[in-house]
């Protein structure tokens, strides 16, 4: 997929405020008891989707630096521990989704506790871990599907229509499987 350093960084903004949107959008829907109505996440509103806008132009910013610094490399490294050089390279490429979600999710739920509830609610430091413990367990089944089948997906589409890759890259890459996050 990127092939120089500008195609990375603009994949990167792409998939960061991606997640960024799809968990802000999630999290301000329960927030708003969104998902405790008959027919729970189908009753989302135009102020929920505003209000998670808003909130993503901050957490993109988040999830772009944290995953440059820290999600992408355990990712990588995720995806070397299991798998081997026969798996086919979208096994490597879902692999290495999984390990960044697995590094970021935790990472990113500790900043969101810190900010919403630490400091947004004025709650005390010494209910930070558990704060901390719920909000992964709240976030990290939707993280972990939201990339898997949404953002990765919408990502990889729209940096292919920004940046085409010729017919001979995409066929020597098993179909466009390509080992990128």
């Amino acid at each position: 997929m990127p092939r120089n350093k500008f195609q990375k960084i603009v994949f990167g903004v792409i998939m960061s405020y991606t997640m960024a949107f799809g968990m802000e959008l999630y999290n301000t829907a329960i927030n708003m008891g969104i998902s405790l109505q008959p027919g729970g996440f189908s009753h989302l509103t135009w102020s929920a989707v505003e209000s998670s806008m808003k909130e993503m132009t901050v957490m993109g910013v988040a999830v772009l630096i944290i995953s440059e610094l820290v999600g992408n490399r355990m990712g990588q490294r995720f995806m070397q521990k299991h798998t081997t050089d026969s798996d086919s390279l979208y096994f490597h490429q879902l692999m290495r989704q999984a390990g960044t979600v697995v590094a970021m999710c935790p990472i990113m739920s500790m900043l969101a506790s810190v900010v919403f509830f630490i400091i947004g609610q004025r709650l005390p430091l010494t209910q930070l871990p558990v704060i901390w413990i719920g909000t992964v367990f709240k976030n990290f089944p939707m993280a972990f599907f939201w990339n898997m089948f949404a953002a990765a997906p919408f990502a990889h589409w729209f940096f292919k229509a920004i940046f085409p890759q010729k017919k001979r890259e995409t066929d020597a890459l098993m179909g466009g499987a390509e080992l990128a996050n």
